[in-house]
Protein backbone atom coordinates (compact mmCIF):
# COMPACT_ATOMS: atom_id res chain seq x y z
CA UNK A 1 0.00 0.00 0.00
CA UNK A 2 2.72 2.36 1.13
CA UNK A 3 4.51 1.44 -2.37
CA UNK A 4 1.35 2.38 -4.42
CA UNK A 5 0.85 5.60 -2.58
CA UNK A 6 4.44 6.84 -2.97
CA UNK A 7 4.23 7.34 -6.54
CA UNK A 8 3.60 11.40 -7.10
CA UNK A 9 1.09 10.06 -10.12
CA UNK A 10 -0.59 7.35 -8.47
CA UNK A 11 -1.66 10.34 -5.52
CA UNK A 12 -3.04 12.38 -8.40
CA UNK A 13 -4.99 9.73 -10.05
CA UNK A 14 -6.11 8.90 -6.87
CA UNK A 15 -7.53 12.48 -6.08
CA UNK A 16 -9.00 12.50 -9.70
CA UNK A 17 -11.03 9.43 -8.27
CA UNK A 18 -11.93 10.67 -5.70
CA UNK A 19 -13.02 13.90 -7.37
CA UNK A 20 -15.09 11.99 -10.20
CA UNK A 21 -16.54 9.90 -7.99
CA UNK A 22 -15.46 7.13 -10.82
CA UNK A 23 -14.32 6.90 -14.12
CA UNK A 24 -11.66 5.28 -16.80
CA UNK A 25 -8.42 5.25 -17.50
CA UNK A 26 -9.41 7.17 -20.95
CA UNK A 27 -10.33 9.90 -19.05
CA UNK A 28 -8.03 10.15 -16.43
CA UNK A 29 -5.17 10.11 -18.58
CA UNK A 30 -6.61 13.39 -19.66
CA UNK A 31 -6.39 14.89 -16.45
CA UNK A 32 -2.62 13.90 -15.86
CA UNK A 33 0.31 14.14 -18.30
CA UNK A 34 0.59 10.46 -19.27
CA UNK A 35 -0.34 8.06 -21.77
CA UNK A 36 -3.43 6.37 -21.34
CA UNK A 37 -1.33 3.19 -20.82
CA UNK A 38 0.70 4.48 -18.49
CA UNK A 39 -2.62 5.24 -16.14
CA UNK A 40 -3.77 1.90 -16.45
CA UNK A 41 -0.59 0.57 -15.27
CA UNK A 42 -0.67 3.17 -12.38
CA UNK A 43 -4.25 1.95 -11.49
CA UNK A 44 -3.82 -1.90 -11.24
CA UNK A 45 -0.90 -0.96 -8.71
CA UNK A 46 -3.95 0.99 -6.77
CA UNK A 47 -5.78 -1.66 -7.67
CA UNK A 48 -3.46 -4.60 -6.21
CA UNK A 49 -2.85 -2.18 -3.25
CA UNK A 50 -6.77 -2.18 -3.14
CA UNK A 51 -7.07 1.14 -2.85
CA UNK A 52 -9.54 1.68 -6.38
CA UNK A 53 -11.59 -0.91 -7.25
CA UNK A 54 -12.72 -1.78 -11.26
CA UNK A 55 -15.79 -2.99 -12.61
CA UNK A 56 -16.84 -3.53 -17.00
CA UNK A 57 -19.40 -1.61 -18.11
CA UNK A 58 -20.02 -2.77 -21.17
CA UNK A 59 -16.38 -2.67 -22.70
CA UNK A 60 -14.72 0.01 -20.11
CA UNK A 61 -13.50 -0.30 -17.21
CA UNK A 62 -14.72 1.98 -14.57
CA UNK A 63 -12.76 2.89 -11.10
CA UNK A 64 -13.72 4.26 -7.89
CA UNK A 65 -11.76 4.57 -4.99
CA UNK A 66 -12.68 2.13 -1.96
CA UNK A 67 -12.96 4.74 0.79
CA UNK A 68 -13.00 1.64 3.53
CA UNK A 69 -9.22 0.98 2.79
CA UNK A 70 -8.18 4.73 2.90
CA UNK A 71 -9.83 4.50 6.02
CA UNK A 72 -7.76 2.33 7.24
CA UNK A 73 -4.70 3.96 5.60
CA UNK A 74 -5.63 6.90 7.28
CA UNK A 75 -5.72 4.97 10.75
CA UNK A 76 -2.18 3.17 10.50
CA UNK A 77 -0.88 6.57 9.47
CA UNK A 78 -2.27 8.54 12.74
CA UNK A 79 -1.25 5.45 14.77
CA UNK A 80 2.29 5.85 13.25
CA UNK A 81 2.53 9.18 13.70
CA UNK A 82 1.60 9.12 17.22
CA UNK A 83 4.22 6.45 18.09
CA UNK A 84 6.74 9.15 16.22
CA UNK A 85 6.01 12.16 17.88
CA UNK A 86 6.12 9.88 21.80
CA UNK A 87 9.87 9.09 20.34
CA UNK A 88 10.81 12.43 19.63
CA UNK A 89 9.41 14.14 22.51
CA UNK A 90 10.96 10.93 24.60
CA UNK A 91 14.42 12.04 22.48
CA UNK A 92 13.75 16.34 23.22
CA UNK A 93 13.69 15.50 27.00
CA UNK A 94 16.48 13.37 27.25
CA UNK A 95 18.84 15.92 25.30
CA UNK A 96 17.10 19.01 27.27
CA UNK A 97 17.38 17.35 30.92
CA UNK A 98 19.99 14.48 30.66
CA UNK A 99 17.33 11.60 31.52
CA UNK A 100 15.78 9.23 29.72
Amino acid sequence: MFAALADPMRRRLLDALARHGEATATFLATEVPVSRQAVVKHLAVLDRAGLIAGRREGREMRYAVRPEALGATARLLDRMAAEWDARLAAIKRVAETGQP
